[in-house]
């Protein structure tokens, strides 16, 4: 495991070494990882953001499975790949649906790609992937995780707040990718989730709540996720307002993944208001994917 200071240290050509003679880590779960290796991440963003590792993948071709709805995290590891110097090729996440047995796709694959990143439903399927290939697998989404958007939320917490890992945070939503991706990141990290739902919407393993009024009270940082139309009814003691953050604990911020619904799980004065962590809240989530690539290619 490599620390931050061992990191610095580490050259571009040593780097550059390092990837050509093993099998190297793949990100499917966070809880895959230690809180160290979270660390080491946010240790080599901060080496990205100053400059370092361009050209690392010259040479090198990033595989991609994405649906065509995907913005945010597509356009930011594709241009992750062009600031790194290498080659992303790009097909449609249904292609991994087709007939033709996944261990047969990845044995192909295993002749030319180098780094294979993958955003679909099915967590498993990812799975079978990163054990048929010889090269790291990237989780960029699946039903039951969002471990790279996440990620860069704790990046940033840890720019803006004294100590994130002490927040106390709150997730209100369903029982989906974004909550149970913090709820891992709350086991490797090991700061305090609760959450707020309707009924019948709870993560197992977490103190909820079904009224965001109690839910607010003590809390820090306030994650949202959009809701289904079916589901609105069911939060409807669950909005999130003004109101309620100036019951959560002084400076506490409020942080809705994107898409988010104005009139929905926020409302629309919550979100002009200064509780809301704006758009530059996500700015680095291009250098953490870019830092979870490197990460991965050199472990």
């Amino acid at each position: 495991m490599l620390s931050e200071r061992q990191f610095r240290k580490i050259s571009l050509k040593q780097i550059e070494s390092s990837m050509e003679v093993s099998v190297l880590k793949s990100l499917i779960r966070l809880t895959d990882y230690n809180v160290n290796d979270i660390y080491d991440i946010f240790a080599l963003t901060d080496e990205v953001r100053k400059g370092k590792y361009r050209g690392l993948l010259k040479g090198k071709s990033v595989i991609l499975f994405f649906p065509d709805s995907s913005i945010r995290t597509r356009v930011t590891f594709e241009k992750g790949i062009y600031l790194l110097g290498g080659q992303s090729i790009l097909f449609p996440m249904e292609t991994l649906d087709k007939k033709e047995d996944i261990r047969d796709v990845c044995g192909y694959l295993n002749n030319w790609a180098d780094l294979v990143i993958v955003r679909h439903k099915d967590i498993h399927l990812l799975e079978q992937i990163s054990a048929c290939l010889r090269v790291p697998v990237i989780n960029a989404m699946t039903d039951v995780n969002h471990p790279c958007e996440v990620l860069a939320d704790m990046y940033t917490l840890s720019k803006i707040r004294k100590d994130f890992i002490k927040d106390s945070f709150l997730f209100v939503g369903e029982r989906g990718n974004i909550g149970l991706a913090w709820k891992e990141a709350s086991e490797v990290m090991g700061f305090s989730l609760e959450q707020c739902c309707g009924i019948g919407y709870e993560i197992e393993g977490l103190t909820t709540y079904n009224n965001i009024r109690d839910a607010v009270m003590g809390k820090d940082i306030v994650c949202t996720d959009p809701l289904p139309a079916k589901a609105l009814v069911d939060f409807k003691e669950c909005h999130v307002t003004t109101d309620v953050m100036k019951m959560a604990n002084d400076g506490a911020i409020l942080n809705p993944c994107p898409p988010f619904y104005r009139g929905e799980e926020v409302s629309e004065e919550v979100i002009e208001s200064d509780y809301f962590v704006g758009y530059e809240f996500k700015k680095y989530l291009l250098e953490v994917q870019q830092a979870i690539m490197i990460y991965c290619l050199t472990r």
